[in-house]
């Protein structure tokens, strides 16, 4: 159990652990109350659609009575037709009542540690500046990439794992992960292929 001190305020003791097919109905509903319906039209999703998050880097967090109260999911990408290989973190969600008290920050700590692991080369996001400096993204990095859709392009950010990666990579992003081979079942498990 991770517990975390953010401006005085004590968040309450939760855990990361790797999601699993049976958390897709409480994820969804988090992100619906986090998010909305408008989150399903942002250029993100567009890459994110009829696919599977990256092998091994879809992550929650539960509190100690087992409610997921966040979640994380990293998604692989190509960086323009026949570009390098990287991830697109989003969506980060976390319980209204529970914004700003660190299980976001544990959750992007957590998710690019394994990203990093996994070996693999950069992570782009469109989200907040301010919030995502702190672990290293930056828009300078994005100058010659763009996004499959309209966005605001100082909230397109990347960080390097491997520094330069993106020094030569130009084009518009393409879904390049694996596509849900269907899905079947009552609790709307996901096969994937």
């Amino acid at each position: 159990m991770t517990q975390a001190v953010v401006g005085g305020a004590l968040a309450p003791a939760f855990s990361i652990l790797c999601e699993t097919a049976h958390d897709e109905i409480e994820r969804e509903a988090l992100l619906e109350r986090v998010m909305g319906p408008k989150r399903r039209l942002k250029s993100s999703e567009a890459l994110r659609r009829d696919r599977v998050p990256a092998e091994g880097l879809a992550f929650v967090a539960r509190d100690a009575d087992g409610f997921m109260i966040g979640s994380v999911r990293l998604w692989d990408v190509r960086l323009g037709e026949g570009g390098p290989a990287a991830l697109l973190l989003g969506p980060l969600a976390v319980e209204t009542a529970l914004a700003g008290r660190g299980v976001g920050a544990a959750l992007m700590r957590h998710a690019l540690a394994e990203a990093r692991r996994l070996e693999h080369a950069a992570v782009l996001l469109v989200g907040d500046a301010a919030y995502y400096e702190r672990f290293g993204f930056s828009a300078s990095l994005t100058g010659a990439l763009a996004m499959p859709g309209p966005y605001e392009a100082e909230r397109f950010q990347a960080l390097e794992f491997r520094p330069g990666v993106l020094a030569g990579a130009s084009g518009t992003l393409e879904a390049s992960g694996r596509l849900i081979a269907a899905r079947a079942g009552a609790h709307g498990r996901v096969a994937q292929g």
